[in-house]
């Protein structure tokens, strides 16, 4: 069973015919019972007509035991799930396949399969008797607020002869994985700041991300392409040069998600961790799908996707970025030192960062986090205001003061309420007001501080 196609699976665990026995429903023990009684009476009374309906009695819900038995292992299931990723309040179809492969017909089955409570109820599905290399097709449909990775599995299969004499439960061991990714809002296609911070020098590298040619010539190699020649220098050498083409160049980003336990309170869909991890995940494949370089990075110092270097703007590197934020979790981490630290050892650029609850002594290390040509945007999460809501409570948290440290630093920070929209926020972090547009919002959408 896998979530690309289907596939069968062996039984579970082992199960001879003595085991097969306790399968026996109420009505098959009552009359292997009752053929017992009147085999006995028989033979002592001796009445050979009681013996032939004592025998009678017996040998039925044994002979059903048998031959439900050997079907059992002549049924195969599968499962296909699609899609195998899907973001949180999204739907995935799950469908299951149940094969007759003996050449007896089937009795009444109960399909069953094994979800999470997260993603829904039980699904349990009664099939008809099934025809000899018959089949059958269900399916029912999952979906999680939640993000997360969900096993789907064991399927269970619970079949019963047409006389009821017995039930056996027919187990696949194999399991499909639901991956619930953080939902991506799609975030309006302003200038932060960052796209020159990654080029270098400026306009020669805005034409080798063009497309065009470095003009830096090399020598002629066997086989280089004659419209390449580039005759002024060939002129100058005296010998044939042709144009050296750049690799191009893309502008660097990170994404800091700041995950300590202590600095968010709360649970669930609408807390303001799972904000912050929705808002990590549209603003890394926002920038990827400008053709940014984004690595993201936590405040544990684990860059994603490694040290080895920043993700590509591909589907493989946003589906990494997401496939990482699906399963993020709060860190053991009671500061933001050891995200200093890889800052501080190189990769430069656009800097994007989600923070939680900052003390005076975490926003003095948040502050030096902007390296000076750089560019940083800050969304930092105002705890006082999600404790506001209903049913939140928590400690009073110094946002605004923490906002104030990062502004003085230079960063572009901007406070996160309840019911902040992040399309909203990255407006304001890209217009010339900067910070001070925020105000400009209608309706309470986005959260600003002094």
């Amino acid at each position: 069973m896998s979530a690309g196609g289907p596939g069968r699976a062996g039984p579970a665990g082992p199960g001879g015919l003595g085991a097969a026995l306790g399968g026996l429903t109420t009505r098959g023990r009552s009359f292997l019972a009752a053929g017992v009684a009147a085999t006995g009476c028989a033979y002592v009374l001796g009445q050979e007509e009681l013996l032939r309906v004592g025998l009678l009695l017996t040998v039925l819900p044994l002979l059903c035991v048998v031959v439900l038995h050997r079907t059992r292992h002549r049924v195969t299931g599968s499962r296909r799930l699609s899609p195998a990723r899907v973001p949180a309040s999204a739907e995935a179809r799950v469908s299951l396949r149940v094969e007759n492969v003996s050449r007896l017909p089937t009795g009444l089955l109960m399909l069953q399969d094994q979800v999470p409570y997260v993603l829904g109820p039980r699904p349990r599905f009664v099939l008809d008797r099934m025809e000899p290399g018959g089949r059958r097709e269900v399916s029912y449909r999952v979906r999680s607020d939640l993000r997360g990775r969900y096993p789907l599995g064991p399927l269970q299969l619970r079949l019963t002869d047409p006389f009821g004499m017995c039930e056996l439960t027919r187990g696949f061991g194999a399991y499909d994985t639901l991956t619930v990714m953080p939902r991506v809002e799609p975030l309006p296609p302003v200038r932060l700041g960052g796209e020159a911070a990654g080029h270098g020098d400026g306009h020669r590298r805005s034409l080798a991300l063009a497309g065009d040619d470095d003009v830096i010539p090399r020598g002629y190699r066997h086989g280089d392409d004659l419209r390449r020649v580039h005759w002024r220098s060939t002129a100058r050498h005296g010998e044939l040069m042709v144009r050296r083409e750049e690799q191009p160049q893309r502008a660097h980003c990170t994404v800091l998600l700041d995950t300590r336990g202590d600095a968010y309170f709360g649970a669930g869909p609408d807390s303001p961790f799972e904000w912050a991890v929705a808002g990590a995940a549209s603003a890394a494949v926002h920038l990827l799908e400008r053709d940014f370089s984004v690595r993201l990075l936590t405040d544990t110092g684990t860059p994603v996707p490694g040290p080895d270097g920043m993700g590509h703007g591909t589907a493989d590197a946003a589906g990494l970025l997401l496939d990482t934020l699906a399963t993020v979790d709060h860190s053991e981490e009671t500061g933001l030192s050891p995200a200093y630290d890889v800052l501080r050892g190189g990769g430069g650029g656009l800097l994007v960062a989600f923070f939680g609850e900052l003390d005076e002594r975490q926003a003095a290390v948040a502050a030096r986090m902007r390296q000076r040509s750089g560019t940083a945007v800050a969304f930092l999460l105002d705890q006082d205001a999600w404790a506001g809501s209903p049913g939140q409570h928590a400690p009073a948290s110094p946002a605004k003061e923490g906002l104030r440290m990062l502004r003085e630093a230079g960063w572009t920070a901007l406070l996160v309420t309840p019911g902040a929209a992040l399309p909203d926020l990255w407006r304001v972090a890209g217009s010339p007001g900067g910070a001070g547009a925020l105000g400009r919002l209608v309706g309470g959408h986005a959260g600003g501080g002094a």
